[in-house]
């Protein structure tokens, strides 16, 4: 894999879209503004970038963002497998919303925005099933994953109920 090859490829396929390319601990990361982060995952997707392998994000709280990233990857293309490029945003902490890019890579997102809805409370505009995926609703709305949520103590959340079924 000629890696500085698919960056320059990258670059050129993205064009002004990207507001930063950059080489990563082993990836190559790319961020948009959540306006083109559509347009950004589907140029993407047509050079063979066709499915992700994870949607996460990172809250900062003293920098009032949460940064969201997609880490696309191919199947059909050898010389990108193994290459993976992070599409990333950020929003406002207060706000944090974005549009669904289930409508891009439906078979590999749709499960991943759910997480990151539930523990993060990022809303993915478009999304056909905004829902938790893994916690009772109640949980899910403290935003568990933000790093001003405090445990009060183990096993015990404040403001849950906590119930055996």
């Amino acid at each position: 894999m000629n890696s500085e090859r698919i960056v320059e490829e990258v670059k050129n396929v993205l064009g002004g879209l990207a507001r930063e390319i950059a080489w990563r601990k082993g990836y190559l990361e790319v961020l948009v503004e959540a306006t083109n982060i559509i347009e950004a995952a589907g140029k993407l997707k047509s050079m063979g970038l066709d499915h992700v392998k994870s949607v996460t994000a990172v809250d900062y709280p003293k920098e009032s963002k949460i940064r969201v990233t997609y880490h696309a990857s191919s199947y059909s293309r050898e010389d990108l497998m193994g290459f993976i490029v992070g599409l990333s945003v950020d929003l406002p902490r207060d706000n944090p919303e974005m549009p669904s890019l289930v409508s891009v890579w439906d078979g590999s997102v749709e499960f991943q925005e759910r997480e990151v809805y539930e523990f993060f409370g990022v809303t993915f505009k478009g999304h056909p099933d905004l829902r938790p995926l893994l916690l009772i609703r109640e949980l899910a709305e403290k935003r568990v994953l933000r790093k001003d949520f405090v445990v009060k103590e183990e096993s015990i959340y404040e403001g849950v109920p906590f119930k055996y079924d």
